[in-house]
C-alpha cells in the first residue's frame, strides 16, 4: 500500500524535527564526490542551512558546483524500520544582505538544543565561518517496498 501524500509529508517532518545531522554530499569541478555530516536546521521543507568553514572540502565544491544532495535519516533505529528523507538541491553561501531571514531559523534551532545564537557578523567579514543553505528541489521518502514517493510540499 502506497502511503497517503499528507502521511510522507508528516514522516519527512518529523525526521528533519527528530534529527540534528543530516548528510550533505557535493562534487568537485571534476565529479569526484564527497560526503560529510553538518549540524542543521530547516525552514520547513523548502531549504537546509548549516554553518560552515569557507575553505571545507563541501563549501569548495559547493562554489564550484552547487547541486547537492541531502540524507537526513535517525542511524539509531533497528535495521528495518529507518526512514530517511532524500533531498535534491541547489546551494550556497548566504550573501551578507540576506543574512537576517536565513539565519533567523537556524538561531531557533540553536535554541532548542541550548547552543548560543550566530550573529551575522560571525558569519562575514573577518568571520571564520559562513551560514550556507541548500534550497530544496525535490524531496523523496520510501515506502515499505524501499521504493523512493515524492514529498509534496505545501506551498
Amino acid at each position: 500500500m502506497e502511503p497517503e501524500p499528507g502521511d510522507v509529508a508528516a514522516e519527512a517532518g518529523r525526521l528533519v524535527a527528530t534529527n540534528a545531522y543530516l548528510t550533505l554530499a557535493s562534487a568537485d569541478a571534476e565529479g569526484r564526490p564527497w560526503a560529510t555530516p553538518v549540524w542543521f536546521a530547516a525552514d520547513g521543507l523548502d531549504s537546509f542551512c548549516w554553518v560552515s568553514k569557507p575553505g571545507s572540502r563541501h563549501s569548495l565544491n559547493i562554489a564550484v558546483r552547487p547541486e547537492v544532495a541531502l540524507v537526513v535519516f535517525d542511524s539509531g533505529v533497528p535495521v528495518g524500520s529507518a526512514s530517511a528523507l532524500y533531498v535534491e538541491a541547489v546551494a550556497a553561501e548566504v550573501a551578507p544582505a540576506d543574512l537576517g531571514p536565513v539565519l533567523a531559523p537556524y538561531n531557533r534551532r540553536c535554541g532548542t538544543q541550548g547552543l548560543p545564537p550566530w550573529s551575522p557578523d560571525r558569519l562575514s567579514g573577518a568571520g571564520r565561518f559562513r551560514l550556507y543553505r541548500a534550497r530544496v528541489q525535490r524531496l523523496f521518502t520510501l515506502d515499505e517496498h524501499d521504493e523512493r514517493v515524492p514529498v509534496r510540499r505545501q506551498r
